[in-house]
C-alpha cells in the first residue's frame, strides 16, 4: 500500500549512490553520534555489502566518512581529524566530510573546511546535499610532484 514508514530511505539510498562507493569496499566511519543520518549509513552499508568499521579499525580502508559538527572542535581539531582519517586510508581512497547544512545547528563554514583540508594536505573537490540535514564534501589528496 503506502510507503509512509520509510519516507527518507530513498533519499538516503540516492545520497549513498552519489558518494561513489562500490561493493566490497571497507568504509571507515569517524565522528559517529546520535545525530548522524541512519538512512544514509544503512544505504552505504547496503552499497558496500558490509558494515561500516569504526575509528578503532586498525587496517587500511578504501574510504572514510567523517561526520563533523561545529561543536566537535575548532579548525585545528578538524585539521587533525583529517590527518588521522587520511593516515588510515589506502592510496586513492575516498574521503567524505559530512557536515550539517547551512542554517542547521552545527554547520561548519566551507571556508573552514577548505582551510583545514589544505593544512592536512587535502583539498575540497565538491560538496553535495546528501541527506535531509547533512552535506558531504569530498576531500581529495593533493598530487605529489615528481
Amino acid at each position: 500500500m503506502g510507503t509512509t514508514a520509510q519516507p527518507s530511505v530513498g533519499h538516503g539510498g540516492t545520497g549513498a549512490a552519489k558518494l561513489g562507493f562500490t561493493a566490497g569496499q571497507v568504509v571507515q566511519e569517524w565522528g559517529y553520534g546520535d545525530d548522524v543520518d541512519q538512512d544514509l549509513r544503512a544505504a552505504i552499508e547496503e552499497t558496500v555489502g558490509g558494515e561500516l568499521v569504526d575509528e578503532d579499525y586498525d587496517d587500511v580502508t578504501d574510504a572514510v566518512i567523517l561526520w563533523w559538527r561545529e561543536e566537535d572542535g575548532d579548525l585545528t581539531d578538524l585539521t587533525d581529524a583529517m590527518v588521522d582519517v587520511r593516515a588510515a586510508l589506502d592510496d586513492g581512497g575516498l574521503i567524505w566530510l559530512l557536515t550539517p547544512k547551512a542554517g542547521r545547528p552545527g554547520h561548519v563554514p566551507h571556508s573552514e573546511i577548505e582551510e583545514a583540508a589544505t593544512t592536512a594536505g587535502l583539498h575540497a573537490t565538491s560538496t553535495l546535499t546528501i541527506a535531509p540535514v547533512w552535506s558531504a564534501t569530498r576531500l581529495g589528496t593533493r598530487g605529489r610532484g615528481k
